[in-house]
C-alpha cells in the first residue's frame, strides 16, 4: 500500500500497514494477533505475565497461521522487595467478608521482568521485533536480543525517556500518551502527573529522535490515524480499538463498559496491580476510589486481589470509537480509511 507520508516503520518492519496491535496481556492472545496480521499489520503478543513455554506455544500457534512480522512484548520493571500488605488487607477486608473469602488465600497474575529465560526464548523464536515496557533491560541482555536481528522497540512517555531510549540503540520509539490505557509505560522520575496527552508528545518526541515514532493513546478510528500522521508518526499503536473485536479476550462485563457510558470515564488506578494502568471504572475502584495508597508497590497489589476473583477492565479515552468486528476487518478498514483521509480522497 502506497501514500503513507512516512515509510520508515514500513520498511523496518516488512509490514503491509505502519499500525501495530498493541501487547495486552490479559485481553489479547494468538488469535488476536493471527487476525492482525492477516489485516495487514504488526500483531504483538504480551508475554509478561507467560512462561518461557507458554511464549513458545504462543509464537508457533501465530505462525502456523499467519504470515507477516510478530512482535513479542515484554516488561523490564524491578522486582520491589517482600512488602507488609496488613493495611492493603485490612482495607479489602469488607470484599472478603461480602464474597466469603479469606485474605492470602490466592496469588495474582505473576508480572516478571525480562531475563535469561526470556532472552533464551527469543533467541530460539527470533521475532520479527521485540518491544520493552517500563524502560529496556540490562545492556547484556539487550545485546541477545539485537544479535538475533529482531528491531528493537522502546516505550516512552516523557521527552526524557524518548531521548534515553534512543541514546541505547533502539530502532523505533512508542510515543505513549496520557489517552492510552493499560499500565503507562513510565520508567523515569518525572511526576505521573506531568505525563502530556499524544497531540502534544508525539510531535516533540518526533522532533528529539531520529528513529521511527510511533503513536499510542487515544487513537480509535481512521481519523486518529491521520492525526498522527501529521504530527510525524511512521505509525501508530492501537490496543482499545481491539478489544471491541470477538477475537479479544475480554469478558461480557468488560465488553459492554466498553461500549457503554462507562467508556466515557476512564481513569488511572493503582488498585489492580500497584502501577498507574487506565481503565473503566470497576466494583473496585467504586468501592475504594481509583487511586490508594495502601496498595503495594507494582506489581504485587494483585496478590491480595486473588482471592476476590476481581479483573481490571483496562481501556484508553478513545474506547467509545470502537466497533465489534472482526480483528482482521477491522484492520483493514482502519488502513484503508486513513489513508484516505492523507490522501484527501475520503
Amino acid at each position: 500500500m502506497s501514500g503513507w507520508p512516512d515509510r520508515r516503520f514500513l520498511a523496518l518492519s516488512g509490514s503491509r500497514l505502519p499500525i501495530v496491535q498493541a501487547p495486552m496481556a490479559g485481553a489479547s492472545g494468538v488469535a488476536l494477533a493471527v487476525a492482525a496480521m492477516k489485516g495487514g499489520a504488526v500483531g504483538s503478543l504480551p508475554c509478561a505475565m507467560l512462561t518461557p513455554d507458554e511464549v513458545r506455544a504462543q509464537v508457533a500457534a501465530v505462525r502456523a497461521q499467519a504470515e507477516g512480522p510478530l512482535n513479542l512484548n515484554f516488561f523490564c520493571h524491578e522486582m520491589p522487595d517482600e512488602v507488609d500488605d496488613a493495611e492493603w488487607q485490612a482495607l479489602l477486608q469488607p470484599l472478603y467478608d461480602a464474597a466469603g473469602v479469606k485474605a492470602g488465600s490466592g496469588r495474582g497474575p505473576v508480572r516478571r521482568p525480562f531475563g535469561e529465560a526470556m532472552a533464551a526464548v527469543v533467541e530460539e523464536v527470533r521475532p520479527d521485533l521485540v518491544s520493552f515496557h517500563f524502560g529496556l533491560p540490562e545492556e547484556r541482555l539487550l545485546e541477545r536480543v539485537r544479535r538475533t536481528g529482531a528491531r528493537l522497540i522502546g516505550n516512552a512517555t516523557t521527552l526524557a525517556e524518548a531521548r534515553a531510549l534512543a541514546a541505547r540503540g533502539v530502532d523505533a520509539i512508542i510515543a505513549q500518551g496520557w489517552e492510552a490505557g493499560g499500565h503507562a509505560g513510565r520508567f523515569l522520575a518525572d511526576p505521573p502527573d506531568e505525563q502530556m496527552g499524544l497531540m502534544a508528545l508525539l510531535p516533540q518526541v518526533v522532533d528529539a529522535v531520529d528513529v521511527p515514532v510511533i503513536a499510542a493513546g487515544g487513537i480509535g478510528d481512521a481519523r486518529g490515524i491521520a492525526a498522527a500522521f501529521m504530527l510525524g508518526a511512521s505509525a501508530v499503536q492501537l490496543g482499545t480499538a481491539w478489544l471491541h473485536c470477538p477475537e479479544s479476550l475480554v469478558g461480557a462485563a468488560h465488553r459492554a463498559g466498553l461500549a457503554g457510558e462507562e467508556a466515557e470515564h476512564t481513569a488511572f488506578t493503582n488498585l489492580y496491580s500497584g502501577g498507574l494502568a487506565r481503565g473503566l471504572p470497576t466494583p473496585l475502584t467504586e468501592a475504594l476510589g481509583p487511586i490508594r495508597e495502601e496498595a503495594p508497590p507494582f506489581p504485587l497489589a494483585g496478590d491480595a486481589l486473588a482471592p476476590l476473583g476481581l479483573r481490571p477492565h483496562w481501556a484508553g479515552q478513545a474506547a467509545r470509537l470502537g466497533s465489534a468486528e472482526g480483528a482482521q476487518a477491522l484492520t483493514e478498514r482502519l488502513g484503508r480509511e486513513a489513508l484516505a483521509l492523507l490522501s484527501g480522497k475520503a
